[in-house]
């Protein structure tokens, strides 16, 4: 009969011995001489190849002509020597044993018995001590996965082969089993595998029923629990167990292997596999024992009556910290009948990262006038309004919430909005002083310290309060992460050492579960991306793509493709990314964490010619600043990052405006100091006024603040623009030195592009790169003329002159007009009257 059309045919798998080297030497030696026949004890476990084993055994006496008997029948013994071949002896009455015994005291036949370790009738203890002097049994093992790809005759590599084995233990019965099956099994056993094991099951008796089911929870099983969920003694309990692992379907270790785990699971009568577990859940939850694996079984079975309650949320505590979504699901159940626990299935859904269903449940404890739990509530709607960008709200949650904490968190959202008189006005209340409250205080007084202290002084703080949260970060749910504002601080201070320290020792941690991992990752990635290691930087962005972000997140996510975008001279992967880049900002309101991801947004806009749609927030951003004070290491920063946009745009006045804010900040920090002069630096350089040893002093400066890839960048541009050539020398080994840095994980467009568009430049001569005209366009170019005055000069028309420019910008590999000017400056710089070219910026008056 054919199989229906679209399900393969199950395979039909004849038995076969596959021989581990003591059964191989067995039938070698039965074959080698089988008129003198041995005698020999094979034990096993039910399913191991003993019946397989004696049939071969059998076959090979036969063939030499040597009498086997293989049922036990004393009158049909017979008279010349034989061979005595008995399976499963633990089943032959002590009569039987002791008849066997006698005869081989009296006849001295061969014999081969096997038998299973359990049960030991006292007349099989005796006959087994009296083959013992012809040496010990032979204990049959599971196959190796290596036997298992025999046995299926494929490669040992092959996943067939390591899926039978994952699945049986490497019982040659159950491999059998599953090895008929068309597909082997990945996972799930298909009904056929199944079905083959309710013979096993059928033949069991009541009690070793109910302990194969509870082993079936996969829960460790003591055997005091066992005795009370059995009503046995202790000793009775062994002798169970004894018989549950001769059954095969136990590893010596007391657990189901997993092909028999499930067969137990669905093939028992469903109200006995209900009672047993809702007892053994009892009995756990009675003596203070885990019972999420007992939960586990229950929920797989459909089982969550009413009484289950107190279980099913004494299991939700369990899972809290390693799989809140899961304890989100069990706190529900408990509350669908009638537990309290909707304050703790809101923090589990935060944790888990499902924001919408924790700001439901908490949004409802806010507003029960009677609920015991608004404080929880408030504070889970302040944790995850803070993740979605809300940060005023998510301090108005916090500061109503009043716990110990909360204030502490209130403090840093205010602060964060530019509200420091709110934030002075609170005063956090008595508390227990648990690691949280502990490390909320450390982290408010950290900001603060960012605001009127030293930037070293602010990480230090924050970095304390990453380590005293370290024990219990996994099940806390925080607004930030010590450790995230600790990297904000490092960035911002040029400490990126210690800020990647914090962060790896946080993921390492789990410190704020699902909820803070992105964050963190993505702010490892700044820091890479800082450095130059676009590559690198790229992958911790790719490492959160595995969901819709928070729009924190997302702000973060698109201002650092930007940056690695820019970085790499990527212009096709700024413009697809400026889109989603444009949504995030528009999602999350101007705060003082935010500033690094607006700042290096602002340089993408004006790479992009797309100021305008950024130019709001910025000025909310100084606005924020104003209300803050303009504290120099939240200040810095964002001046660096408008001179580059305003390099970029070319705005001479603005980039001015920002080096001088840079160097009214200089004396506040070591940061400061160094930024400071890196933008003096690139003005000067920018109009041509190229000091060497000074652009190299602040390249390296940028270099030893963690800004890698912008020494590097300063030391090239230099070298593109000045006309010396010894400088022009110095500056490119500068420039490659620094670079050095960033090829760990860096692409080689982000490690080498800036040296060798400089080296590229220097090696031709201007005449074999660009036509006599367009040597003629270019020179006026540089002048600052506009098509149209070129072409009135050069008597040809506007249009021809643009023409001319996009095929200098082609051929000489430049992506915008900025790198068009700054080679034609370079391939012009040995020309006669170089020296008196006019500078593209004007000149600012000599201090």
């Amino acid at each position: 009969m054919s199989a229906p059309h679209g399900v393969a045919p199950p395979r039909v798998l004849v038995p076969r011995l596959v021989l581990d080297a003591p059964t191989a030497a067995l039938l070698a030696t039965a074959s080698a001489a089988p008129h003198a026949p041995s005698r020999v004890a094979i034990q096993a476990p039910g399913g191991y190849g003993k019946s397989l084993l004696l049939s071969e055994l059998a076959r090979i006496y036969r063939r030499a002509d040597v009498a086997v008997v293989d049922v036990w029948q004393t009158e049909s013994l017979p008279d010349g020597p034989f061979v005595l071949i008995l399976d499963d002896a633990h089943r032959l009455g002590d009569e039987r044993l002791r008849e066997v015994r006698a005869l081989v005291e009296a006849r001295r036949p061969g014999l081969v018995l096997a038998y299973r370790p359990w049960p030991r009738p006292p007349a099989l203890v005796e006959l087994l001590e009296l083959l013992r002097l012809d040496g010990p049994p032979l204990e049959l093992s599971p196959f190796t996965v290596e036997r298992v790809a025999e046995h299926l005759g494929v490669e040992p590599t092959a996943p067939a082969a390591r899926q039978v084995y994952a699945q049986t233990g490497g019982v040659p019965r159950l491999v059998d089993r599953l090895a008929a099956v068309a597909e082997p099994p990945d996972g799930a056993l298909p009904p056929q595998a199944l079905v083959s094991f309710r013979t096993d099951l059928d033949d069991l008796d009541a009690d070793l029923r109910a302990l194969l089911l509870a082993s079936a929870t996969g829960a460790d099983l003591p055997a005091d629990l066992l005795g009370a969920l059995l009503d046995r003694a202790p000793e009775s309990v062994d002798e169970l167990l004894e018989a549950a692992r001769a059954t095969g379907l136990m590893a010596p270790d007391g657990r189901l292997v997993p092909a028999a785990r499930r067969a137990v699971a669905s093939l028992s009568p469903p109200a006995q596999r209900t009672a047993v577990w809702q007892r053994l859940a009892e009995l756990q939850l009675a003596r203070g024992g885990p019972v999420l694996p007992l939960v586990r079984a229950l929920r797989e079975a459909g089982v969550s009556g009413g009484g289950l309650a107190a279980m099913f949320e004494a299991a939700a505590e369990e899972a809290l910290v390693d799989e809140p979504a899961l304890a989100a699901e069990l706190f529900g159940v408990a509350a669908s009948a009638g537990r309290p626990t909707d304050a703790r299935r809101a923090l589990a859904a935060a944790l888990s990262g499902d924001l919408d269903a924790g700001l439901r449940l908490a949004d409802r404890l806010v507003a029960g006038d009677s609920s015991p739990d608004r404080a929880v509530g408030a504070a889970v709607s302040g944790s995850a309004l803070a993740h979605r960008g809300q940060l005023g709200r998510s301090a108005e949650l916090y500061r109503w919430s009043g716990t110990t904490s909360s204030v502490s968190f209130a403090t840093i959202g205010f602060i964060g909005t530019g509200q420091l008189g709110r934030a002075d006005d609170l005063v956090a209340p008595d508390g227990p002083p648990t690691l949280l409250t502990g490390a909320a205080a450390l982290m408010a007084t950290g900001v603060r310290q960012t605001l009127i202290g030293s930037g070293a002084a602010a990480l230090s703080t924050l970095v304390q309060a990453s380590a005293l949260l370290e024990p219990a970060g996994r099940a806390v749910l925080l607004p930030d992460s010590p450790a995230a504002l600790a990297a904000l601080v490092a960035l911002h201070c040029g400490e990126l050492d210690t800020g990647e320290s914090v962060l790896d020792r946080a993921i390492g941690a789990e410190m704020g579960a699902t909820l803070m991992s992105r964050r963190h990752r993505l702010l490892q990635g700044w820091i890479e991306m800082v450095r130059g290691r676009t590559a690198v930087a790229a992958e911790h962005r790719a490492a959160v793509e595995t969901g819709p972000l928070e729009p924190r997140d997302l702000l973060f996510a698109t201002a650092l493709e930007a940056g690695v975008a820019r970085r790499n001279s990527d212009l096709a992967a700024l413009h697809r990314g400026w889109t989603q880049a444009r949504e995030a900002v528009m999602r999350h309101p101007v705060d003082l964490y935010s500033l690094l991801p607006l700042g290096e947004l602002a340089v993408a806009a004006a790479r992009l010619g797309e100021q305008a749609r950024i130019s709001t927030y910025l000025a909310e951003a100084w606005r924020l600043l104003d209300r803050l004070g303009r504290p120099p290491l939240w200040t810095a920063p964002l001046h660096w990052y408008g001179l580059h946009a305003a390099i970029i745009a070319e705005e001479p006045a603005t980039a001015d405006e920002h080096a001088a804010a840079l160097v009214a900040t200089a004396q506040h920090s070591r940061y400061g100091a160094v930024v400071a002069a890196a933008a003096e630096s690139w003005l000067e350089t920018l109009r041509g006024a190229v000091d060497p040893a000074k652009v190299e002093a602040a390249a390296r400066g940028l270099h030893g603040a963690g800004l890698w890839w912008d020494g590097a960048r300063l030391a090239g541009q230099a070298a593109i623009r000045t006309s010396d050539r010894k400088a022009m020398t110095a500056l490119l080994e500068c420039a490659r030195l620094l670079q050095g840095s960033t090829r760990g994980g860096g692409s080689p467009a982000s490690a080498h592009s800036a040296v060798a568009q400089v080296t590229e430049t220097f090696a031709a001569p201007a005449e074999s790169v660009l036509s006599e005209r367009e040597q003629e366009v270019a020179d006026l170019v540089l002048d600052g003329l506009t098509y149209r005055q070129i072409g009135d000069r050069l008597f040809i028309s506007a249009k021809t002159v643009e023409h001319h420019v996009a095929r200098m910008r082609q051929r000489l590999g430049c992506a915008n007009r900025g790198d068009l000017l700054a080679k034609l400056r370079a391939m012009t710089a040995d020309r006669p009257g170089a020296a008196s070219r006019r500078a593209p910026w004007p000149r600012r008056p000599m201090d």
